[in-house]
């Protein structure tokens, strides 16, 4: 089906959100994987998961089969995770590469740069090589990757600009936070899952609106009028408080600040969604990013990964850190949830948006409609 989407694309005083279907039609999920997910840079994992050279990790992406790999040099790299010769999964769970990526059905094997340097008996027993079989055309296929704040965002389709060109907004307005960041480790991430459409997340996520009924304890501190909107049309938004409250533990105790930070940051954090599925935080003394990942039309799992900026954390601090920031997402799966039961009700036109609250979310939805009436536009110029 084909939605109508000339209602989002009015200004944000009269404009509706997006129709239902984006919501509950699986042939409008399938529409949105290529038109959003696939064409875009989307997040799909951490280069924490990788610390070392030749680590590996297979990762599934909406049902794509991917290799999460730091070659020998330690670059993060994706390949499809599939042998070029009958498509067979190369690496079925983390590990270390010992020598070679071997396809455990005919050995074929592969180098962590991707390159295909063995074939055993391809020419008839005891041949490992045949003229019509060249290896440099046989390769890995690999997946356009880009690592920024230790997100491995990739771009299934290839088509997108580079990723610093698309981002370089959000990369400047953040440039005081290009600096190390250190994963807090095992405790310091976490998955939550969510039977809502991914979309929901995001729109919930880059609002501040909600705060005083569903997070009444971070309002206590963080009030809804101590917030800010950020609206950037085409590229990102979210909020920003002016009251950030430094974490301290029970002996008055802080986490080290990222260094050389202006004043803004004393006070002030923000909290953005980079279209389409990365939400992220800047804070002085610790940041976040949360993957979301669509596992299925109403299915998501939110992964969450906290840094810090020193190698060393006290346990007990990062944990409890940890457990606190659970407890302000956990708040918001109920409404995520009861917002993607109700795009049931056939009489929800897609909601109207407050012209002073919802300029983050409107932003979303405007972005979103223009990849999709692009995939449509160039769906259309093909089929003539």
């Amino acid at each position: 089906m084909s939605t109508d989407l000339s209602a989002i694309k009015r200004p944000l005083a009269q404009a509706n959100g997006l129709p239902n279907a984006h919501y509950t039609d699986p042939t409008v999920f399938e529409e949105e994987k290529h038109a959003v997910l696939f064409a875009n840079w989307t997040g799909l994992a951490v280069a924490t998961d990788l610390p070392e050279p030749c680590d590996a990790k297979p990762v599934e992406f909406l049902g794509l089969p991917f290799l999460l790999l730091r070659d020998r040099t330690g670059q993060v790299r994706v390949f499809q995770n599939i042998c070029r010769h009958r498509g067979m999964i190369l690496v079925d769970g983390p590990r270390k590469i010992e020598g070679a990526i071997r396809c455990p059905y005919h050995s074929w094997c592969y180098s962590t740069e991707g390159k295909l340097v063995a074939t055993p008996h391809v020419g008839g027993p005891g041949q490992n090589s045949h003229a019509d079989m060249d290896r440099d055309t046989l390769g890995l296929l690999e997946v356009r990757s880009h690592v920024w704040r230790d997100v491995v965002f990739i771009n299934v389709s290839g088509n997108a600009a580079p990723f610093e060109e698309v981002h370089a907004d959000l990369i400047d307005r953040w440039r005081e936070f290009d600096q190390p960041i250190y994963h807090g480790g095992p405790k310091a991430t976490f998955t939550l899952k969510a039977e809502t459409n991914w979309k929901l997340a995001v729109e919930n996520y880059c609002e501040s609106y909600h705060l005083p009924w569903v997070h009444p304890g971070l309002n206590s501190y963080s009030r809804l009028e101590d917030h800010y909107n950020i609206v950037e049309p085409s590229k990102y938004s979210g909020q920003g408080t002016l009251v950030y409250r430094q974490f301290e533990s029970s002996t008055g105790a802080t986490f080290a600040d990222f260094a050389d930070l202006s004043k803004k940051w004393d006070e002030g954090a923000e909290y953005i969604a980079l279209y389409p599925n990365v939400l992220l935080a800047a804070q002085r003394d610790h940041s976040y990013a949360i993957i979301l990942e669509p596992k299925s039309l109403a299915h998501t799992s939110e992964h969450v990964h906290i840094y810090y900026a020193t190698p060393e954390v006290a346990p007990d601090m990062l944990a409890r850190n940890t457990e606190l920031w659970r407890g302000v997402f956990e708040e918001d799966i109920f409404v995520v949830e009861g917002m993607q039961r109700g795009r049931h009700s056939p009489g929800f036109d897609g909601g109207r948006f407050s012209p002073a609250m919802d300029g983050p979310t409107h932003c979303f939805h405007d972005w979103l409609a223009d990849q999709i009436l692009a995939h449509r536009q160039g769906h259309s110029r093909t089929a003539e």
